[in-house]
């Protein structure tokens, strides 16, 4: 195997700046090592010498002390008595030799200088290997220090040398300085340590600022405080000079606060403008999208050109006005000829105390004017200088110069055009913003009115339907209720503001019958507009029609079910694409004054309330019915004597549905309202549309009041009658009787003449019992009931005939006269009109 690579690596290894580091830190420990050694062997043999002469001195001083050496030197022989006395204290002191002299010099113990040397020697040799031990442990563990040192340094420096990183240094000076991008370093003292190129253009710094204070550097207090906090912050934007920088700093410490930092800067102006551009476009966007939200929410002609007004203020100018044509307020569409006065209907903006026209100002724009060059040639007109005075003041000069003085410097004016027709204008103006309307403000301006014409035009449409119906539902309801003894009416009747329901089909009506009865109906088709008031047309004279048979509720309601669905069937043979389906409700009440008996029928409609003397209101509780249309389920009626002054209140579902409470809320509301006593029909109308109808209905209401009334029993009188030609006689004098008691002398022949035919035809051609009521009221009623129900035919009497002329005469003599059946057989009725009293 080659190992040449792996001796060249590590041949280059110790040509990086680790490696060189690392063979001099051992070189380095190597001296250091022998240096310990000489140092630690001098200083053994020093110690030992010492540690020798104070155990000598201190051995002999113990010796020459000694009692027994005292006898042994008086004593004959000291050598024999010394010698072994000096060995045992060797021994026993660890010393070499011990030699005992006399102060002449006599030596009396044998010295030994051969050991003493041994000993010496051994003390020496035995300190040299644990000195060479710890100084080999030490150099091991420095060396693998050192060589932990020299490998992390080697990571940092990536393996480089001297040169490389001298070189390296050389290119990130020289990239610091050029970059466009500011280099600030801040020392935890506040003191500038580097600033590269670029941000010492920036700044504004000299060229030696290093080392100098932040403070004293001159810099805006912003960026000075900034740069002192050394709180981490990125792109915060601060104004220098005429520049907007965007400095980002990060503390160089771990924890934030006071202390070193680095900074960078870029230079934002021309970004920041380029921005300002960008959100001025994201703006305008955004308001031509609000635009689509917020301009005809409404089908209001007025409304939606206040929208306009209120959506373009402060977003895009400080004051807008909206001119129309009157004509687009009445729902048609305008022509040039009209288009030279123009009704203000829409001003908004920043300040109420403007110079403009108010709304409702019918303005006459002069030719030379922007409004009158937009809505002529149907292009945006700018008024970039409105000081200039080019000729836009020559309509109202001293307005002109009002309008200038309040600060409104320019304007454009946007002519409202839809399907190819002008509308009328719209005029954008600006104060407060010093920039006047530029080139580019005109198409922001054409988008907004592009849109609100649209709106205003479909708004001017369904004005204009809107009208047709409200004038079509006008038309074919009541103008004025007639007026009758049987009861007291007040009613209401409010159709849907344009724009929010429409016009619906709700009716009512109060139809007068034979014999000082009364019905009273309410109905609602469902739906709105010119379909809804029509199929109201038809239904209410339909129930004209079938009052004059003097049907029972419950039987009328069944034939208007029956009409209904005739008039689906014929709709739907006109458009066989989908089937069409009417839905009404109908309430049909008929009240008697003679026994104070209303009766009462309706098909899906709501429950009409009772209003008693005492101020108590409750529901009539009416069977309800299907809903007109349907077909095929009976109706039933409901009869409820009611005393004199109750108060009967129908209505239709406008006046009590809304969205923020349900029907049982409303009829309860409803009920509160009209339970008080004493109050007339008109003054409950007018309290119950101030509780539930405080705005503008988003349906149509309709709302009947009725108070009833009895009829005194000395203007009626009612006879039974036998089957006996010869008591006709004895009716026509009781009749002459009562009509002069009531002061009605001069009817008294007609009235005799026609009770006389209809008695005689009852005897002659009925089945009893046989009653005769007559009723003073208005009119003079005559009514003969019988058990029969066929009723009799009004014919001509030829020459020869012998008969056949008495129900002739009846129908010349009296003024009106008709036939109604009862479940007991039929009435024949007539009435004669009364002289009118002073």
């Amino acid at each position: 195997m080659d190992r040449r690579p792996g001796r060249l690596r590590s041949w280059q290894g110790l040509r990086t700046v680790s490696g060189q580091v690392f063979i001099l830190q051992v070189f380095v420990i190597v001296v250091l090592w022998a240096a310990a050694v000489v140092a630690l062997l001098l200083q053994s043999r020093t110690d030992a010498e010492r540690e020798a002469r104070n155990r000598t001195l201190s051995v002999a001083s113990a010796v020459a002390s000694s009692p027994s050496v005292r006898q042994a030197l008086e004593g004959p022989s000291p050598t024999a008595a010394l010698q072994p006395q000096a060995e045992e204290v060797r021994k026993r002191a660890e010393v070499d030799f011990i030699v005992v002299m006399s102060p002449e010099g006599t030596r009396y113990t044998h010295p030994n200088p051969a050991q003493r040397i041994k000993q010496v020697s051994g003390a020496a040799d035995r300190q040299v290997p644990l000195v060479l031990v710890a100084t080999g442990v030490v150099l091991l563990a420095a060396t693998a220090g050192t060589a932990l040192i020299s490998r992390r340094l080697r990571r940092q420096t990536h393996g480089l040398g001297p040169v490389r990183m001298t070189r390296m240094y050389e290119h990130h000076d020289a990239v610091l300085h050029a970059v466009r991008e500011g280099v600030l370093i801040v020392d935890p003292q506040g003191c500038l340590l580097l600033a590269n190129d670029e941000a010492r253009r920036l700044l504004g710094l000299a060229a030696d600022v290093e080392g100098r204070p932040v403070r004293s550097l001159g810099l805006e207090p912003g960026a000075e405080r900034l740069l002192l906090a050394g709180t981490a912050t990125t792109d915060r934007v601060i104004r220098v000079g005429d520049r907007l920088l965007a400095i980002s700093l990060r503390p160089m410490g771990q924890q934030p606060g006071p202390g070193g930092a680095v900074a960078t800067l870029r230079d934002t102006t021309e970004l920041s403008a380029l921005m300002g551009r960008v959100e001025d476009v994201q703006e305008r966007l955004k308001l031509l999208y609000d635009a689509g939200i917020r301009i005809g929410t409404t089908l209001n002609v007025t409304r939606t050109a206040e929208e306009l007004a209120e959506l373009a203020v402060p977003r895009f100018a400080d004051y807008v006005t909206v001119d129309l044509a009157d004509a687009v307020l009445r729902g048609e569409e305008p022509t040039q000829a009209n288009m030279a006065e123009l009704r203000r209907v829409a001003l908004y903006g920043i300040r109420e105390d403007t110079p403009l026209y108010p709304p409702g100002h019918l303005v006459h724009f002069d030719a030379s004017t922007p409004q009158a060059s937009g809505f002529g040639s149907g292009r945006m007109v700018l008024e970039a200088d409105m000081g200039a005075f080019s000729g836009w003041q020559a309509q109202a000069p001293d307005r002109a110069r009002r309008l200038v003085a309040h600060g409104i410097h320019s304007m454009i004016a946007a002519p409202l055009r839809a399907r190819g027709v002008i509308l009328g204008v719209a005029t954008f103006w600006r104060s407060k913003e010093p920039a006047p309307f530029g080139q580019e403000d005109l198409s922001v301006a054409e988008e907004l009115v592009a849109r609100a014409a649209v709106s205003i035009d479909n708004a001017r449409r369904f004005t204009r339907e809107h009208a047709m119906a409200v004038a079509l539902q006008r038309s074919l309801l009541p103008h004025a209720l007639p007026e009758h003894s049987a009861v007291e009416v007040a009613h209401r009747y409010l159709p849907a503001e344009a724009g929010l329901g429409g016009v619906g089909g709700d009716w009512f009506d109060v139809i007068p019958l034979p014999g000082a009865r009364v019905a009273f109906v309410v109905g609602d088709v469902v739906g709105h507009g010119l379909h809804a008031a029509a199929t109201m047309g038809q239904l209410r004279t339909a129930v004209h029609n079938f009052s004059t048979l003097d049907l029972p509720p419950d039987e009328l309601l069944w034939y208007l079910d029956e009409l209904v669905t005739r008039i689906d069937q014929d709709r739907d043979d006109e458009n066989s694409e989908a089937p069409t389906l009417t839905g009404a409700t109908c309430l049909y009440a008929i009240y008697d004054p003679v026994p104070g008996l209303c009766t009462m029928a309706r098909a899906g409609h709501l429950d009409p309330l009772i209003v008693h003397p005492d101020g108590r209101a409750d529901l009539a509780g009416v069977p309800t019915g299907p809903p007109l249309g349907l077909g095929g389920l009976p109706y039933e009626k409901a009869e409820i004597r009611l005393p004199a002054g109750s108060a009967v209140v129908l209505y239709t579902n406008g006046l009590i549905e809304e969205r923020q409470r349900d029907i049982d809320e409303g009829i309860e509301q409803l009920r509160r309202a009209v339970a008080h006593a004493g109050r007339t029909p008109e003054e409950m109308c007018q309290a119950v549309l101030d509780t539930l109808l405080p705005t503008a209905p988003r349906d149509d209401v309709a709302l009947l009041v009725a108070r009833t009334r009895l009829l005194d029993s000395d203007r009626t009188a009612v006879w039974d009658v036998p089957s006996d030609p010869a008591a006709v006689a004895g009716v026509r004098a009781r009749a002459g009787r009562l009509l002069h008691a009531w002061g009605l002398d001069e009817e008294a022949f007609t009235l005799e003449l026609i009770l006389s035919e209809l008695v005689t035809n009852a005897i002659r051609h009925a089945t009893g019992p046989i009653s005769v009521r007559l009723i003073r009221d208005r009119t003079l009623i005559c009514e003969v009931s019988d058990g029969s129900s066929v009723s009799p035919h009004l014919r001509r009497a030829t020459t020869m005939d012998e008969g056949g002329r008495g129900l002739f005469l009846v129908a010349q003599f009296a003024d009106r006269w008709g036939t109604r059946y009862t479940p007991d057989g039929k009435v024949i009725w007539t009435e004669q009109q009364l002289p009118v009293e002073p």
